[in-house]
Order: structure tokens, then C-alpha cells, then sequence
């Protein structure tokens, strides 16, 4: 292989440099990591096969076979203090490592070519203040031949309570492009290998609503809710036994009641709000 030395040499001289050699295109095994290119033992960078930016993005999409969620979200729980995982996932460095050594094989260069940036100030379940960043990202996926993709977008969004929220939002528009464009499987069980019979909705019995209204502990709001509800079933004509052992509809014991709550929190009535 000719080095850039006598590249220049030949230059010089007025001599035609002979083009490199370019190797076939062989896929490495299933599940096997690719070899990391060492640029100090080979000056030269590894030529890429000249072919169409489809082609070459269909040998990216085949070197990475596949991305695990091997990520770990964790957080503390509130009483012990212990940690544990929430949930697993695929982060941006895992698609990085997947399709950085692959892109640089096949001579596919990824630009973001144009970006729409939207902010908002909001608050964490803790109600810490944060700010969002919500980044749509064009992009355009360039061959070793110079030709392109059609124009791809792509989304991200995060949450931060310092200067990372936009950092954060391109890392997930860019994880986004590369997992969707990509087609890339996690290896996760199928939605539809778990089958989940759909209940009715149990509806409360009238006993039950009887014992709420007539706890001294129930709210006023609370017992406007009821109201609502048992309109919402059609149990407000139904008869039940009130404290008193007498028959009284629930709408007619959910009112007395209430109008008993409200008048003990007034002023006058010799009742503590």
C-alpha cells in the first residue's frame, strides 16, 4: 500500500499514483464485535467500498445485529435508602458503540443539518424546578460515494435543572435517528407473547357508599364526589339503612350530611372549623 509520503513523491515527479486496492466486502459473524481500527499501525485510513448510500446503510444495519437494554435506570427507595432498577434501556453510548465502528467501516457520515429548539419552565414530581427542552433534529445520513438519504427527522426530549437539558435533548433526537433508521431489535420477549384478559370495572355496592358518607372522617368535597359518582351509576334512589337504623336513599343521606358538615365549619355554630 502506497503511503502518503510517496504519495507526494509521485506527485511531485509528475507520476499518476496508482488507486488502492480496495477490499471485498465480508460481514463478520453474527453477534461478533468489530475489530477497532488502530490508525497508528495503518497511516492510511481503511478504504470503504464505493457504493450507494443505500447500500451502504443496509451493511451498517447489518454489522449491528441487534442493541440488548442493557442501560440501568435506578432510584432510591424512600424508606430504606437502598437502590433499585426501575427499568432498563438503550442510551446513547450504547448507540454509539453499535454504530460508530460500523459507519466508519462503510464510509456512511451522519449531519445534523438543521435544528427546532422549544423550552419551557415546569417542575419535578418533588417540585423541583426544571426546565424542558424539546430539539426536532433534520438530518442527513452522506455515503462513501457522496450521495445522501432523503432528509430524516428525529425528536428529543429531556428534563434538567441546570444548563444540560439541550445537551440531553440532541443525545435522544440522535439515539432516536440511529434506533429507528437502524431497525435495530433489543432482544426483549414480543408485546404479544403476554395476553392480559381486560376486566369490568367493579362497580361499589351501595353498602359500601352508606359506610363512607356516614364516617364522621369523610370530607364535605369528598362527599360532593360521592354525589357525582353515585349519579354516575345510577344509585342515588337506592335505599339503604342509615346510622339511625332507618331506611334513607343515598342521595337523601349523602345531602343530610353534608349540609351537617358544612354548618358545623361555619362561624356562630359553637362547632371548631
Amino acid at each position: 500500500m502506497t503511503s502518503l509520503t510517496e504519495r507526494a513523491e509521485q506527485h511531485a515527479n509528475g507520476d499518476q499514483p496508482q488507486a488502492p486496492t480496495v477490499p471485498a466486502y465480508t460481514a463478520p459473524p453474527a453477534g461478533e464485535p468489530l475489530p477497532v481500527f488502530d490508525f497508528e499501525d495503518n497511516p492510511e485510513y481503511p478504504m470503504p467500498d464505493l457504493v450507494p448510500v443505500h447500500v451502504a446503510w443496509l451493511r451498517v444495519r447489518h454489522d449491528v445485529r441487534s442493541v440488548a437494554k442493557k442501560d440501568q435506570h435506578k432510584e432510591k427507595n424512600r424508606d430504606t435508602g437502598r437502590e433499585f432498577v426501575k427499568y432498563n434501556f438503550r442510551g446513547i453510548e450504547a448507540a454509539l458503540n453499535a454504530f460508530g465502528p460500523a459507519t466508519l467501516r462503510h464510509g456512511v457520515n451522519i449531519f445534523a443539518v438543521d435544528m427546532t429548539t422549544s423550552y419551557r419552565d415546569t417542575t419535578s414530581s418533588r417540585n423541583s424546578k426544571m426546565r424542558e427542552a424539546t430539539i426536532v433534529t433534520t438530518w442527513q445520513i452522506m455515503g462513501p460515494m457522496g450521495d445522501s438519504l432523503p432528509l430524516l427527522k428525529s425528536a428529543g426530549e429531556s428534563l434538567d435543572s441546570g444548563d444540560k437539558g439541550t445537551a440531553k435533548a440532541q443525545s435522544l433526537a440522535l439515539r432516536a435517528l440511529l434506533f429507528n433508521t437502524g431497525m435495530i431489535p433489543t432482544g426483549d420477549p414480543e408485546p404479544e407473547a403476554a395476553h392480559v384478559e381486560r376486566g369490568e370495572e367493579q362497580v361499589r355496592s351501595a353498602t359500601d357508599y352508606r359506610d363512607e358518607i356516614v364516617n364522621p372522617k369523610t370530607s364535605p368535597g369528598r362527599l360532593e364526589q360521592i354525589s357525582y359518582e353515585l349519579k354516575a351509576a345510577r344509585m342515588l334512589h337506592i335505599k339503604v339503612q342509615n346510622e339511625n337504623g332507618d331506611e334513607e336513599t343515598l342521595d337523601a343521606l349523602g345531602m343530610r350530611h353534608y349540609n351537617e358538615r358544612t354548618a358545623a365549619r361555619q362561624p356562630g355554630t359553637g362547632a371548631t372549623s
